[in-house]
């Protein structure tokens, strides 16, 4: 497939004894490129690929993020330093083809849920992203992964990801100001006005171009829409939205060191944290298995490759995160584009880091991207993590009702954690009900008595 980076692989590897080893066949040795069956060049060409699929979390997660009151480019300083840190160790620890970075379900719940839906200030609920990477560390540490997955229901697993989808395309339609509040029925359809306009065709455009396999379909459309975003306030009507403010500056590193570790840990913010851990970890877990079967990236016991050591640069990056100032950092689905491209090793992560470095120092150019321009990927990314609907066993009621009310309250009540909270309570309430109460496990009590907790403090 590749004949000129093969037969320098197979050159290096051939005679051991001669290797005067230069760097490409360093790094063949280092990373096992040729024992995967890969090459140097499809190693990087893959970094390309999930990177293209990914970039737009650089502008994303800021917007999001300065919703919660951290600054725009300080939350874009922290989102890149904590991808390029995060895939870097996932490419040289645990020699994975996975992106790390801040996670879109994981920034929501931040934001929405802790900040603005609690009330917490941006510093205590960093704290709380602290602590859930702490917890998460120790669990991938002492490897206690297969009692927690045979503890929650896969249908609640699978509908915590449909409901956080939903969530985010809620938001996005909410921040174009497609969907409105309403004294009448709560919410409805915005003033058909420039910006509705603008959002719905670069909405279409973005679907249009992800349904086409366009590489980088997001990130094209938040470009395509930022510069039909331009005239408005200009040409027509409406506010400006898109201004210039310089093309490059030192990195905005205010949010740095501002977590409050200690003000996060209060009794009424524990059921957050275990939302957060219960949430990356399965996001974490989840990833790992489903590229894993993907593209074979499996050890000789059939199990994810690796998948101790990353679990561990996920546990890391989450505590690393807050810190920074952003919210926790995940593992990235988009990674199979990457992988779809042939790539097999970690080679394809450290290539991912070294691209998001440059955009440490882009951030005016990047602020000019408005909320309108970013909907469009948000209202995509949700329908994403609808995937695994499919999978929730709808005709057995016992699974199919918690999960439904795991789903629809999550946008209903716009909070992340409530839906999880009522997704967990009735699961509980309904085995011991029916007479299954010996389905409940351990770890099923604790999250049904932190549910609890959760509601009878903040509520």
């Amino acid at each position: 497939m590749e004949p000129n980076s093969s037969s320098l692989a197979d050159k290096s590897t051939a005679r051991p004894d001669e290797q005067a080893a230069p760097p490409a066949n360093w790094l063949d040795h280092y990373f096992g490129v040729t024992r995967r069956g890969s090459s140097l060049r499809i190693e990087i060409l893959a970094g390309i690929a999930t990177f293209l699929a990914s970039m737009y979390i650089i502008v994303v997660n800021p917007a999001i993020l300065s919703d919660a009151g951290i600054p725009f480019s300080a939350a874009l300083s922290a989102t890149v330093l904590i991808s390029f840190m995060s895939s870097l160790a996932m490419g040289l620890y645990a020699r994975n083809p996975i992106l790390v970075a801040p996670g879109m379900g994981m920034n929501a719940l931040f934001t929405y849920t802790l900040v603005q839906g609690a009330g917490l200030s941006w510093e205590v609920a960093l704290g709380c992203v602290f602590w859930s990477g702490v917890l998460f560390a120790i669990l991938a540490m002492f490897n206690v992964r297969k009692a927690i997955i045979e503890a929650i229901p896969p249908s609640l697993r699978y509908a915590i990801t449909c409901g956080i989808g939903l969530f985010i395309t809620f938001i996005g339609f909410k921040n174009a100001g497609f969907i409105i509040g309403s004294d009448a029925t709560l919410v409805t359809l915005g003033n058909m006005d420039a910006s509705m306009v603008t959002f719905f065709i670069g909405m279409m455009a973005t679907a249009i171009m992800v349904i086409l396999r366009f590489n980088g379909a997001l990130i094209l459309g938040i470009a395509l829409t930022t510069l039909l975003a331009t005239p408005m306030g200009r040409l027509w009507g409406g506010d400006v939205v898109v201004e210039w403010s310089g093309l490059a500056a030192w990195p905005d590193f205010s949010a740095v060191m501002q977590v409050d570790i200690w003000g996060a840990l209060t009794v009424a913010y524990l059921p957050f944290i275990f939302v957060m851990l219960f949430t990356n970890f399965f996001d974490a877990l989840s990833c790992f298995m489903a590229l894993s079967e993907s593209a074979d990236l499996k050890d000789k016991d059939g199990n994810p490759r690796n998948l101790k050591r990353s679990m561990t640069v996920d546990a890391f990056a989450s505590m690393i995160a807050a810190p920074l100032g952003t919210s926790a950092a995940q593992t990235f689905i988009e990674s199979g584009a990457g992988v779809a491209q042939g790539g097999r090793t970690g080679l394809v992560a450290v290539t991912i880091a070294l691209l998001f470095l440059p955009f440490l120092f882009l951030s005016p150019l990047l602020s000019l991207v408005p909320g309108i321009a970013t909907a469009p990927a948000l209202v995509l990314v949700g329908l994403f993590m609808l995937a695994p609907i499919s999978k929730i066993e709808w005709t057995k009621f016992d699974q199919a009702f918690p999960a439904f009310l795991a789903i629809i309250l999550m946008p209903l009540t716009y909070s992340i954690t409530l839906g999880i909270a009522f997704g967990f309570l009735s699961f509980v309430l309904i085995k011991l009900f029916t007479g299954n109460i010996q389905e409940i496990k351990p770890a099923m009590w604790v999250s049904a008595a932190l549910s609890v907790v959760m509601l009878v403090t903040t509520h």
